[in-house]
């Protein structure tokens, strides 16, 4: 399936392999590969079962990415961790595993993708957070800064002595994001959530693009699945190539990108997380959730005085 947002940008959705398709692509036709895995979690669309599956399966992968990926492109891997009886393996380390047996690749960044809300664990901290590995094929890969700025705490802070002593300290274009992010998980009423059960946000894949892929570049994710990355490319005047082996997330993925070049797909905007208004019900701590000491005589239940 083509779809053409302009005459320079076209986008490719497949139903297909990541190896038969990454087959069809010219060498050094890609900018920037931005994807997460599947990962022996019982899903349909997982192709591993045990750790070494998984890594085995990157492995095999590492060739023709890097056939098709340009000079000072990147590849973007945004992974979890897998959880077996209470014992927690971070799936980042399976990728940089990997990874560290190619010189030709750069570790650039080890992203922390954090999130409010998520499973309630009983038994451990619950998980927050989760990583994207930036890597590069060259010394010198392209970043554009600018464009993924965020405003400055203190944007009135001057510098207090040398030789720019009394003049503002920041930069008015803002502040470099750093590599923690905080940006909401899809899940239950987000508005971009699909079928897709383990669906990454909009928003994550726009900011690596904007950084790391230039207008009128080309995006892959050989695991398309619901299309966040394909989204985001269309949004941001991006060429996508992407496949997925459900044909169901790839109709979802087609779907998306039609109202994504239509302007009528909702997707969360890459803004800071508000924070709840006091005065709202779900924001005030219900009688049950203060400690008995909080409590005037008149408020405690029979069954809190017994």
């Amino acid at each position: 399936m083509d779809l053409s947002r302009d005459m320079t940008t076209t986008v490719r959705l497949d139903h297909a392999d990541c190896f038969d398709v990454l087959a069809t692509l010219k060498p050094r036709s890609v900018d920037l590969v931005v994807t997460s895995p599947p990962y022996f979690i019982g899903k349909a669309y997982d192709r591993s079962t045990s750790r070494d599956d998984f890594q085995a399966e990157i492995a095999k992968l590492m060739r023709p990415l890097k056939r098709v990926l340009k000079p000072g492109g990147s590849i973007c891997w945004q992974v979890g961790y897998h959880v077996d009886d209470g014992d927690i393996l971070p799936l980042d380390w399976c990728i940089q595993n990997v990874f560290s047996k190619h010189k030709s690749f750069t570790l650039r960044n080890r992203i922390i993708w954090t999130f409010g809300h998520g499973e309630h664990c009983t038994r451990r901290f619950s998980g927050r957070h989760e990583t994207i590995l930036w890597y590069s094929l060259s010394e010198t890969p392209k970043f554009n800064l600018d464009d993924v700025r965020v405003p400055q705490k203190y944007p009135g802070k001057r510098h207090y002595r040398g030789p720019h002593k009394g003049e503002y300290s920041g930069n008015p274009l803002g502040k470099n994001p750093g590599d923690v992010w905080e940006i909401p998980n899809v899940k239950a009423n987000h508005i971009e959530k699909t079928e897709h059960p383990c669906q990454f946000p909009v928003a994550l894949a726009s900011r690596l693009i904007q950084a790391l892929c230039p207008t009128g570049g080309t995006v892959l994710d050989p695991y398309m699945g619901s299309g966040s990355t394909a989204v985001a490319s269309v949004l941001l005047g991006r060429s996508f190539v992407g496949c997925d082996i459900e044909a169901t997330y790839v109709e979802i993925a087609k779907s998306r990108v039609e109202r994504a070049k239509a302007g009528t797909l909702k997707v969360r905007p890459d803004e800071p997380v508000s924070t709840p208004d006091a005065r709202m019900a779900v924001a005030q701590r219900p009688d049950h959730f203060l400690a008995p000491q909080e409590l005037s005589p008149e408020d405690e239940t029979p069954e809190m005085a017994a």
